[in-house]
């Protein structure tokens, strides 16, 4: 739990209008007509929570309306309905109408309105939920929150981490915020394309939607030539005319892996620079001492990992249990580098981790979270290299269940290095030198316990999506050679199942200890979503039971049922859309995918934040020496979950995109050809096809589709012809033709060369039942579509 104070609420009737308030910190709101124990309407509730974003839990609406009894109980129903009706929506454990902003977000400041005032908009918004909402950010006196301590002060360009709050004034932006602090300062560095200029110079053309020409004077190209991706500063702002910039550097040519890459980074604000503070701390570190520490370098741990890693965090052993109390039992150690023992709270190199908050992997780059000093060196598991750990060894039945468990700070030093496909090989009968003596002491026994350990997953049924990932594998100059699928190994499988046993058993210690952490949360699917899906099912003869307690073997019976059909694909595509984000957060929800009530990031502090904390935590709760978490950090949890939850939705965005456009460039020059594609989403603008053979994906717009009117059926997921009845369905296999690539924004647009087949029954009648209300049409290129139809 959290250790950050909750603000009190004051029961209505004993002092008039303060229910009415947002928090002491927000400007006063019209007090709501409320009758102290008595169930509210719905109409209340949702005012409520809309202006009272941190009181929305189910247990602080009953306290804000003084329920009890039977009350609590209707008002818990109360909710649900609103929630499947989609009119609230989960944020962690409280509610929050949907579109609306979490009470803490990261912000970043954009613009000023005409008073000046500084105005920001959330750092990461879903695209589907249209435009991110203004919000206008309250700069506080110097001396602070009452008077105390030194208020952050932020200016344009700068990222916040910021309270929210309903705005009372209603012609403006929707909500106000404090700042909590300043994530990150503005940047004086732009990015653009340059642009040779006849006579000398050039003219930078932005790679951002809202960026703004400039104008390079010839003395200040430096070096760069027509095409290059190049960062520039400000050189001068004048009142009239575009500003003129200088270049500070020269990425290269667009085209290339590095300089896409470098869009992303720029585009999505990823500090990729470490300061010069951060790279001293680093490289003035000295090997750990044994202090607080078990000699465990006979131990025969081993790295099992990608071939091409370059850091090793984790390292694991297995034996048969020699206890007569669990016999056919197994004993799994998994060791992790002890990062907490280098990177202490409140150091450069820890402000700098926080800011990052993970690692961030391109094709053949990472933005690493640490200094190559402390994560490619002294925190990396190498072969023959003694290295600080803390290890858990965890003890399974022989049915899988795990027994106990026990954690250690340890000195360690790994047996051997292995890629998954060289041990999968021993494994599979072929091994090479270094496998072939570690076959029957090390790597069997590893497989055996594996095998246990499975049945225990077995039994627990976590959600068994199975989406194959797409590797992007580059040529020397980084440009895209090709798009391959790597095999999904039982070396993979069994590195992962160890990890996630190693993570459970992390929160379970701390919470037996009551430590405050910030745990890995998953929560079950909207009811919402839930409604959408059991839809789209039902039109493929599938039930899904109706009710909140959903769990995930649910949906592994829904996936079961699929596998094999033509829906399959589709299917899948369906259930993975109905789930929820895992987030990180100090209060408990369980993880609903992995089907385990209490987890914990753990196993790898090298490259996310969170674990670093896990591991603070365990060193402090243990009594393990040096680098425990400390209250000020305790304290703090909620802020750095907030922010470490945004960072990670920030580098799987600019990893997305960066794939987006080296796909894009891929392609540029086959603009015209054909390609066998996927329909992989449907809208009422149009069709999404994925090309299988590239990990890419266009846009088919709705009036290019045909001379038929097109109807859009979100239960079928399909657009269909009004007078035909032909049409495209999510999954359809589909021939498309490249009409267009822009690969600075990672687009493609596609002209559709299939005919549409025949929709069922079910997709034909919903044209005859108030098409006009629920579907979107679109007429061939050319035409006026109906009035009210858009």
């Amino acid at each position: 739990m959290s250790r950050i104070p909750r603000e009190r609420t004051n029961p209505a009737g004993k002092r008039p209008g303060k229910i009415g308030r947002a928090g002491k910190d927000a400007p006063a709101v019209e007090p709501l007509n409320i009758v102290h124990g008595a169930l509210p309407s719905r109409e209340v509730i949702l005012r409520f929570i809309a202006d009272h974003p941190q009181k929305a839990s189910k247990r602080e609406l009953a306290k804000a309306f003084g329920l009890k009894g039977d009350n609590r109980v209707e008002l818990k129903h109360m909710l649900q309905e609103l929630e499947q009706e989609g009119m609230l929506q989960k944020n962690r454990k409280s509610l929050m109408r949907p579109g609306a902003l979490p009470p803490v977000t990261v912000l970043d400041i954009t613009t000023r309105d005409k008073d000046g005032d500084l105005i920001g908009r959330p750092a990461e918004w879903p695209e589907d939920q249209g435009v991110a909402p203004a919000v206008a950010i309250r700069q506080q006196s110097p001396a602070g929150r009452q008077g105390k301590g030194k208020a952050p002060v932020a200016g344009l360009g700068d990222r916040i981490l910021a309270k929210i709050f309903p705005a009372v004034d209603r012609g403006g932006p929707a909500y106000t915020a404090r700042i909590i602090k300043v994530i990150d300062r503005r940047r004086g560095a732009s990015m653009g394309v340059f642009r040779t200029a006849p006579g000398g110079g050039g003219r930078l053309l932005p790679i951002e939607r809202r960026g703004e020409e400039m104008v390079i004077d010839p003395e200040f190209t430096g070096g760069a030539t027509d095409g290059d991706l190049v960062e520039v500063e400000i050189a001068r702002l004048g009142r009239f005319g575009l500003p003129r910039a200088k270049v500070l550097s020269v990425v290269g040519s667009v085209g290339s892996e590095k300089a896409i890459s470098m869009i992303a980074i720029h585009a999505h604000g990823i500090p990729h620079v470490f300061p010069p503070a951060v790279i001293a701390e680093a490289e003035a570190a000295k090997p750990a001492s044994m202090s607080h520490r078990e000699d465990w370098r006979d131990v025969p741990l081993i790295t099992i990992d990608p071939a091409d890693a370059k850091d090793h965090d984790d390292a694991v052993y297995a034996e048969l249990d020699p206890s007569p109390d669990n016999p056919g039992g197994v004993v799994v150690t998994v060791a992790i580098a002890d990062v907490s023992w280098y990177v202490r709270l409140n150091s450069p190199l820890d402000r700098e981790a926080l800011k990052r908050g993970n690692s961030v992997y391109f094709p053949d780059r990472v933005v690493p979270m640490l200094p190559e000093r402390i994560s490619n060196d002294l925190c990396s598991l190498k072969e023959g290299v003694d290295r600080p750990a803390l290890a858990v060894r965890m003890s399974f039945s022989g049915e899988g269940r795990k027994i106990g468990h026990i954690f250690h700070r340890i000195m360690m030093k790994s047996a051997a290095k292995l890629s998954y496909q060289q041990a999968q090989a021993a494994i599979d009968g072929k091994p090479d030198d270094q496998t072939g003596p570690m076959l029957e002491p090390i790597l069997k026994p590893l497989w055996h316990a594996y095998e246990v350990m499975k049945r225990g997953r077995d039994r627990r049924q976590p959600l068994e999506l199975d989406m194959p990932e797409r590797k992007i594998l580059l040529k020397s100059n980084g440009t895209v050679d090709r798009v391959v699928v790597p095999p999904r190994l039982d070396a993979h499988k069994l590195i992962e199942e160890m990890m996630i046993q190693a993570n459970v058993c992390a929160a379970e210690t701390l919470e037996k200890k009551r430590q405050p952490l910030i745990y890995r949360i998953h929560d079950g699917p909207t009811l919402a979503k839930q409604e959408i899906l059991r839809e789209f099912l039902a039109t493929l003869g599938i039930s899904l039971a109706k009710g909140g307690n959903m769990r995930a073997n649910n949906f592994n019976g829904i996936l079961a049922k699929a596998d094999g059909t033509p829906h399959q694909t589709m299917v899948s595509e369906m259930v993975l859309r109905s789930q929820s984000q895992a987030i990180y957060g100090p209060e408990n929800i369980g993880h609903f995918g992995l089907n385990l009530m209490k987890y914990a990031h753990f196993t790898s502090p090298i490259r996310r934040y969170a674990d670093l904390i896990v591991h603070r935590a365990l060193v402090g709760s243990l009594g393990f020496g040096e680098g425990g978490i400390t209250p000020d950090e305790e304290a703090a949890l909620d802020d750095i979950a907030a922010e470490i939850s945004t960072f990670e939705r920030r580098a799987m965005a600019a990893e997305r995109e960066t794939v987006d456009r080296l796909i894009a460039h891929h392609l540029s020059g086959r603009v015209g050809e054909e390609f066998a594609g996927r329909v992989s989403g449907v809208t009422k603008s149009g069709l999404f096809v994925s090309l299988p053979d590239y990990g890419a994906d266009g846009f088919v717009p709705i009036s290019t589709l045909g001379s038929d009117y097109f109807i859009y059926d979100e239960a079928h997921q399909a657009l269909s012809g009004e007078r035909t009845g032909l049409g495209y369905r999510l999954g359809d296999s589909v021939t498309v033709k490249l009409a267009e690539a822009i690969p600075l924004a990672g687009a493609l647009r596609f002209e559709m060369i299939s005919e549409g087949r025949e929709m069922p029954a079910a997709v034909r009648s919903f044209h005859k039942a108030g098409r006009r209300d629920r579907g979107q049409v679109r007429k061939k290129p050319g035409t006026r579509p109906p009035r009210g139809r858009h």
